[in-house]
């Protein structure tokens, strides 16, 4: 995998892009990306885009190996071929610390609290990775709170709070 994803600002949340099929689709959820976020929009948007055509096909468990050596790290978007081609444009949010975490839980209190494994991905709009990728980074939130919300949409997208 590129380079491309070193030296990244721990604030700005981390975009891949896998899909080179559709360029005005790509630039489209550039923008998106770009613009302010938060209630009023208040915080600037800081995105470190990784678009070199070395990433195209690339799958998530690729796009998590490349990104697991970042520890501060807990959450990479990916911009894949669904991203380009929906509505909505919502790119795959992927837990990057989720393995890292199961391995300090006791398996048997663990099944006991829970009838499913921890959310490992969901899809969440432009707009919401600002939002996921900056209280995931403070600890303000769990990454199976924003799965929860994105699986009660209709079209299983995190769309804000």
């Amino acid at each position: 995998m590129p380079s491309d994803i070193e030296g990244r600002d721990e604030f700005a949340a981390l975009i891949v892009r896998t899909d080179y099929g559709d360029e005005a689709a790509w630039r489209r959820v550039t923008e998106e990306l770009g613009r302010p976020w938060g209630l009023d929009g208040d915080f600037e948007a800081r995105v470190h885009l990784a678009d070199d055509p070395s990433w195209a096909g690339a799958t998530p468990e690729q796009v998590l190996a490349a990104v697991g050596r970042d520890e501060e790290l807990s959450v990479v978007f990916v911009a894949d071929r669904t991203t380009m081609t929906s509505p909505h444009r919502a790119l795959l949010a992927l837990h990057v610390r989720a393995e890292d975490e199961d391995e300090h839980l006791d398996p048997e209190y663990y099944g006991q609290l829970v009838d499913s494994p921890p959310a490992r991905e969901f899809r969440t709009a432009p707009a919401g990775v600002h939002d996921v990728h900056a209280n995931l980074s403070l600890a303000n939130m769990d990454f199976e709170d924003y799965a929860e919300v994105a699986g009660e949409d209709p079209e299983g997208v995190f769309r804000g709070f």
